[in-house]
């Protein structure tokens, strides 16, 4: 059974692995391999709806957790949440949009908000293992 103290790194696994599909569809793409892409890329949205369910489970029962260093790496960290935080807030919204586009055929419209979805799901999915690692590996 998995307790709530095993969830931050359940999340940074999920984060991890939504961060390995996210590449993988990419370079499928570029490959012109449209359909592995699409199946890589709803795997990927599955994941990380599995990492939110599972951040809201855990931030429900534990609340907020503190950064405990001081300084330099203090500064550092709260940079990456913040930058983290304030990104992830739109992903949702872009990935959904992204993948109806995919899903109804409408490519040129996909490829337009694709180019903005995929950095900013990928630099929130890698920023979310950073974070992880800082907060309860450092």
């Amino acid at each position: 059974m998995i307790s709530a103290t095993d969830l931050p790194a359940v999340n940074a696994t999920l984060n991890a692995t939504a961060s390995l599909m996210l590449v993988t569809g990419y370079l499928l793409i570029r490959q012109g391999n449209r359909e592995a892409h699409k199946k890589v890329m709803l795997a990927a949205f599955t994941v990380s709806c599995l990492f939110l369910v599972s951040y809201l489970v855990y931030h429900f029962q534990v609340g907020s957790v503190r950064f405990q260093k001081t300084g330099t790496i203090r500064t550092v960290y709260l940079s990456i949440l913040l930058t983290h935080t304030v990104l992830a807030a739109a992903v949702p919204f872009l990935a959904v949009i992204t993948l109806v586009r995919g899903l109804q055929s409408r490519f040129d419209k996909h490829r337009r908000i694709a180019r903005w979805t995929l950095p900013i799901w990928l630099y929130v999915s890698v920023t979310g293992v950073v974070v992880y690692w800082m907060l309860y590996r450092m």
